[in-house]
């Protein structure tokens, strides 16, 4: 009997998810837990594994088009075997419509020449369109000399939420950033000292990310003001810290909730910002590990940036940019020494609170990162 492969629920509030590529063609052979296909959904992408060994008898959701969890994506069974009309009757009416058949290649350079598949005539088996149909259907050569070359590329599930959310930012929003830059010499030593010990005890090493994380948690509890958020008229404070870290994927970006990050150590925190980032890179994240942040952390110093100017993730009040930390001159004391320079960005809702407590903020997670030992007492 033919196995049916659906659309996975990735949380209590995911409506739709995307089928992204299939790595599978009907009639081809897979093997239990071999992946054959990605999926996504908002921020989540992940890879769907066959749930048994088989073929590929149909596929009913082609690339691109979304669909409800729990709808019946593709079926496995064996070579030749019938699938039964009973499970036709039990999709959803989105996936009753005629549909193109179509190989995955011909999909690809039909989205890459912008061709609508359903003008194209198919010649392959049962009217599938196959690669020389596609072929067939482009413009001649002389045309194409006359036109610059253009790459079409269809625009992701995470890439249009990405997109939405940040426009949705910028326009119902007063955003502005103000910057500033820590010392963290003392910072980088200390670093490297506790770092021997978080290797033997946790198997871990501590980074930057999670000192920055530590005192941003201890300076939101100092300035609840910048744990807020603006929303129907009012000024919503929160007692608690959902610490956002955002984390960037190969084709997207995804921000992890750390859940009451005011009742972590530091190193209950960075363990927490590894695991979530692991599973974010591996498209593991569940929905319920993506909502709920009262406040964002993003760093590009990896990418050598140092001050940019971060968007808000609605409807918080408060996102922190880290930058590149630098190695300059710095006075301590009346002596001219070797220091590490951090640069910070924070852009702050200005419905919610003004310039000077804002700065205010910024000042208090500076000070906990020049003076390290704070961050752990």
């Amino acid at each position: 009997m033919a196995v049916e492969v659906v659309m996975p629920k990735l949380g209590m509030s995911m409506k739709e998810g995307t089928v992204s590529v299939w790595n599978k063609e009907v009639g081809e052979t897979v093997n239990k837990g071999e992946s054959i296909a990605s999926i996504n959904s908002e921020k989540i992408e992940m890879e769907i594994e066959s749930p048994a060994e088989g073929t590929i008898l149909d596929i009913k959701v082609p690339e691109g088009e979304g669909v409800p969890p729990g709808t019946v994506i593709c079926y496995i069974g064996e070579g030749n075997e019938q699938i039964e009309e009973k499970k036709e009757k039990d999709l959803p009416p989105k996936q009753k419509k005629e549909r193109k058949k179509i190989s995955p290649v011909a999909r690809k350079i039909a989205q890459s020449a912008n061709l609508d598949i359903h003008t194209l005539v198919g010649t392959g088996p049962d009217g599938r369109i196959t690669k020389a149909d596609v072929l067939r259907a482009l413009p001649d050569e002389k045309e194409k000399q006359h036109n610059e070359p253009t790459k079409h590329q269809p625009v992701s599930m995470m890439r249009k939420t990405i997109a939405s959310r940040m426009m949705e930012s910028l326009q119902t929003s007063a955003q502005l950033t103000i910057t500033m830059k820590a010392d963290v010499t003392k910072l980088t030593a200390l670093q490297s000292e506790l770092n021997e010990t978080a290797a033997a005890r946790h198997d871990m090493k501590l980074t930057m990310t999670d000192f920055v994380a530590k005192a941003v948690v201890l300076s939101l509890l100092e300035h609840p003001a910048m744990n807020s958020q603006y929303q129907n008229d009012r000024v919503e404070t929160f007692e608690y810290v959902h610490l956002g870290i955002a984390a960037a994927l190969d084709h997207g970006l995804a921000v992890p909730v750390i859940q009451h990050a005011e009742k972590l150590s530091l190193i209950e925190l960075a363990k927490s910002i590894k695991s979530y980032g692991k599973k974010a890179r591996e498209g593991r994240l569940l929905h319920d590990e993506i909502e709920g942040s009262t406040f964002t952390i993003t760093n590009l110093g990896a990418y050598a940036v140092e001050h940019f100017t971060p968007i808000l993730n609605p409807p918080e009040a408060g996102i922190l940019g880290v930058g590149k930390a630098d190695h300059m001159p710095v006075y301590h004391g009346n002596e001219l020494c070797k220091g590490t320079i951090l640069p910070l960005s924070l852009t702050f809702d200005h419905r919610v609170l003004d310039g000077a407590p804002a700065s205010q903020f910024l000042s208090t997670v500076k000070a906990y990162l020049e003076n390290p030992v704070s961050i752990l007492l």
